[in-house]
């Protein structure tokens, strides 16, 4: 059963990383349902609970870790990640 799973991340900074966010989950995971709150970092997206794990994953990959889930280089990381991210998101526009 698909809920509306609400998973607050780091590094969201304008509509160029909602871009990317949405254009690779959507397509990761075969919805049309990810919405993204760029003022509270909230990324929404209706999907089976079981998913959980693969989506902070995927997210992470892009640069946009669970929030207080990564620290020190890997949060330094994380954010190098999510300007490259940010740029795709701009230029797919």
């Amino acid at each position: 059963m698909k809920n509306t799973m609400n998973i607050m991340v780091e590094n969201i900074k304008c509509g160029g990383c909602v871009s990317t966010i949405t254009k690779k989950l959507n397509a990761k995971f075969n919805t049309n349902s990810v919405k993204i709150n760029i003022e509270q970092g909230v990324v929404n997206i209706d999907i089976e609970d079981s998913k959980r794990n693969e989506i902070t994953k995927a997210l992470l990959n892009l640069g946009y870790p669970e929030t207080n889930s990564i620290h020190g280089f890997s949060s330094a990381k994380a954010k190098a990640k999510s300007f490259i991210s940010c740029a795709i998101g701009k230029m797919d526009k």
